[in-house]
């Protein structure tokens, strides 16, 4: 039996941004179970995002996933879901979560904040909204479509900037915790080779900070890489399912 993936949106993203890497993951394994969360203050999730914490996006996703009667997942997260990932994976615990999938993820040094892992315009834009207090709103267009959309279809372009929602400022300065995070979850990453917001050394800074990473999967795509190859993208997620069930078997057969 495959475990289920559960997909984590990223900032300014909601459960919609992974439409077309849902569709792909139908086609290409039908019957495999899959739930992607909006977390609070996304999508179809109320929430306050002037206040929110990374706490209460852990409890929302958790309790999305128990309500849709999943028992062992493969946990993917996107971008700020670095955050979210450790936290839904410490309060499952291992014998339920089968795996945590990092795709193009910010994970900052235990205790310091996102913010403490930004560089470049993105991390000059992030201070500045932190700094002068502002509420939570969406990237300008041309900043997003720059940030997020090197290297995609007009179509896919078109996708991804009709998909950007407001973000919280309050987690981008909250300190991370991952003190409780089970050692023996699989930890794997995919590395977007061309990526603005977070560039490859910025990712393996943030490998280092996570540890535990045992399988490296480099795609040439830039930060979205969910729309910008949803196909590719579903490909990878299946083959990780299929990983964990051939392993799952072993374990089973060597009782």
């Amino acid at each position: 039996m495959l475990p289920a993936l559960v997909l984590i949106h990223g900032g300014e993203h909601s459960a919609d941004c992974w439409d077309l890497t849902v569709a792909e993951l139908h086609r290409q394994a039908p019957g495999l179970p899959v739930l992607a969360v909006d977390l609070p203050g996304h999508g179809a999730t109320p929430g306050e995002l002037a206040t929110v914490t990374v706490a209460d996006w852990v409890r929302s996703t958790v309790a999305q996933i128990e309500a849709a009667g999943l028992d062992e997942v493969i946990l993917v997260g996107h971008s700020l879901a670095g955050l979210t990932v450790p936290g839904v994976a410490a309060t499952l615990g291992s014998p339920r979560v089968r795996e945590m999938i990092f795709a193009a993820c910010s994970v900052p040094v235990q205790g310091r904040a996102i913010v403490d892992t930004l560089s470049g315009p993105l991390a000059w834009y992030v201070r500045r909204a932190v700094r002068l207090g502002k509420p939570p709103a969406t990237t300008p267009n041309l900043v997003a479509a720059w940030l997020f959309c090197n290297g995609m279809t007009r179509a896919q372009r078109r996708f991804a900037l009709s998909r950007i929602h407001p973000e919280s400022p309050s987690v981008i300065v909250e300190p991370a915790d991952r003190s409780d995070l089970p050692d023996d979850i699989p930890r794997t990453w995919i590395m977007t080779l061309r990526d603005r917001p977070l560039s490859v050394r910025a990712q393996y800074r943030s490998i280092a900070a996570l540890g535990g990473v045992r399988t490296l999967i480099p795609v040439d795509t830039c930060h979205d890489l969910m729309i910008s190859e949803p196909a590719l993208l579903a490909t990878i997620l299946i083959e990780r399912c299929r990983l964990a069930g051939r392993a799952r078997s072993a374990r089973q057969a060597r009782r």
